[in-house]
């Protein structure tokens, strides 16, 4: 789906901006071990053990505000579970839809009042000063009471009314746009969308720092510490850069020929291909499962527990399978987290969480050494249908032809679906733009940016389920993973030279323990993407391996 959206409610009930509120405590890169179960000091919060090693071994005020966090993460994940029965196996009606929203909202107000509740605080406050009063190299255990601090701050300034408001309204306004998608009607749409934007915007503005404008507090809520200005700047030089390569392209005479993607190639077997592939990237299956949805995604209530979805049509065998390698991406980085409920082990970012998902999908499976691995079993797979070689391989996949379908555009063009998306929202939250002018707006910006007619809703403004999630700021996180796969890849071919033909060998093991020792271990110990690529690979994101990688690739391809 290129978003880990079962579990959403989950993740916007548990994020904090991560920014540090404990005296600019330097971040560790150790993976982070607690133990919940320690045993108990004597009568004092503080205990003068010279030879303990975690802030639990000497405060029982951390200990007990783990255990707290414990079960807020738990009672997290049954929400993450919920959602996934109800994108994949729960009946699709509206009185279903409305008994299941009841219960995400009973769940939400359970996990905002003990969020919120002045007895977490007091807590926070006791183990900071444990901590301080203890010394010791307590690194890891002061970015986690950073991230509480400010997580519930933030949080308590949350009503719970319009917590669960917001996680009834998120239930109908699913059905209701998948109604609408399916009838290609957007006014059916129409009122919950207002509704959903409504409530993002109350909640936004509950947590608005004075100095922030209401669309960059959004924004942070899925991508820390990159506000409105600094995506502005990155967008702009990527779209600066691609518009003329697109025209070129388009105007080429050395277009891929794209027959071998349609064919007798029956979903069912596009599913046993799409598994073993995932597979023999990384994704572990034995603790996770993978299923059918309208919409791909993937859904983490555990590093044990991952699960990815996926959707395959007949005949079309690129888009399911695509979609199952993107999918195993996100997958990997969630299995690869350290194992604890704390938020310092989960996803630093969903920018950081896209990233993986496209270094697997674009940088590897998209690659001419992958197909060099994967033809022959597609060959072995749909039998004589499908006699083509690699090379005849890789050109359909990443043959370039502008799209309605933002998760069925090709790389070159999909930066330009995330800006129309991310201007739309924006405008819309600044005031610039009315809900029920989305479809005329987005009609016109697909034709100027991409030069294509939209035909009806549920081709345009009705094919994502986002704003239906309240994920209003999720969108551009889409284009800042793109970059940060780019320049992962630039540094990753830095270390590995032999990069294709460990590929080409389906070894992959090498390539996935690098992308654990950059970014998986580190989980949310950077207070931003810019900080942990600074730390791991030397430099900010920069959206220059982005453009080159573009830019080398499709000129090659397209004989330019």
């Amino acid at each position: 789906m290129r978003i880990v959206n079962a579990c959403l409610v989950a993740f916007l009930s548990s994020r904090s901006s991560l920014a540090s509120a404990f005296g600019g405590a330097k971040l560790s890169r150790r993976a982070f071990s607690v133990r919940c179960g320690s045993t108990t000091m004597a009568t004092a919060d503080v205990a003068s053990t010279a030879d303990a090693v975690k802030l639990d071994d000497v405060s029982e005020s951390y200990k007990e505000l783990l255990g707290k966090l414990n079960t807020i993460t738990q009672l997290n994940r049954c929400a993450s579970v919920l959602g996934y029965d109800q994108q994949v196996f729960m009946p699709k009606n509206g009185e279903s839809a409305a008994e299941r929203g009841q219960q995400m909202a009973a769940l939400s107000g359970v996990v905002h009042n003990m969020k919120t509740d002045k007895a977490l605080l007091s807590l926070i406050e006791k183990a900071e000063a444990d901590l301080v009063a203890h010394g010791g190299d307590f690194e890891d255990e002061a970015r986690l009471l950073a991230m509480e601090r400010k997580d519930f701050l933030k949080n308590e300034r949350i009503p719970t009314e319009l917590a669960s408001r917001a996680s009834a309204h998120q239930a109908k306004a699913q059905q209701s746009w998948q109604v609408a998608r399916a009838s290609s009607d957007f006014s059916a749409f129409e009122s919950d969308l207002s509704e959903c934007y409504s409530i993002a915007k109350e909640m936004a503005e509950c947590k608005r720092a004075p100095d922030d404008d209401i669309y960059s507090t959004m924004l942070d809520e899925f991508e820390t510490s990159m506000p409105k200005a600094r995506i502005d700047e990155l967008f702009g030089e990527i779209k600066e850069s691609l518009v003329p390569l697109i025209t070129k392209v388009l105007d080429s005479e050395n277009k891929p020929d794209k027959s071998c993607l349609t064919g007798a190639f029956p979903a069912d077997k596009q599913a046993v291909i799409a598994n073993k592939l995932v597979k023999a990237i990384g994704y572990d299956a034995d603790f996770g499962r993978i299923d059918v949805s309208t919409h791909p995604f993937t859904s983490s209530s555990s590093t044990k527990d991952v699960r990815i979805t996926s959707r395959f049509t007949d005949g079309t065998w690129r888009e399911g399978i695509i979609a199952t390698l993107h999918e195993g991406g996100h997958a990997i980085y969630e299995q690869n987290h350290p194992p604890s409920p704390y938020q310092i082990d989960s996803a630093l970012s969903l920018g950081a969480h896209e990233s993986q998902s496209l270094f697997w999908e674009r940088h590897v499976s998209l690659s001419k050494a992958f197909w060099r691995y994967a033809t022959p079993m597609m060959k072995e797979t749909f039998g004589e249908g499908f006699d083509y070689s690699p090379e005849d391989v890789y050109r359909a996949v990443n043959a370039v032809s502008p799209s309605f379908i933002r998760v069925e555009a090709d790389e070159l063009t999909y930066p330009l679906h995330v800006i129309l998306r991310y201007q739309i929202e924006s405008d819309i939250v600044m005031g610039d733009l009315k809900v029920k002018d989305i479809p005329q707006r987005w009609n016109a910006d697909m034709k100027r940016m991409l030069g294509v007619d939209v035909e009806n809703d549920a081709q345009g403004c009705l094919q994502d389920m986002h704003w239906s999630a309240l994920a209003i700021g999720y969108f551009p996180t889409y284009l800042i993973g793109a970059a940060t796969a780019a320049q992962l890849e630039h540094f990753c071919r830095k270390d590995f030279p032999n990069f294709d033909e460990l590929v080409e060998k389906g070894e992959f093991l090498p390539l996935r323990e690098w992308l654990t020792e950059k970014i998986h271990k580190h989980g949310s110990r950077y207070e931003s993407l810019d900080d942990m690529l600074e730390a791991e690979l030397g430099e900010k994101l920069n959206p220059k391996y982005f453009i080159n990688y573009l830019t080398s690739k499709y000129s090659d391809l397209y004989g330019l």
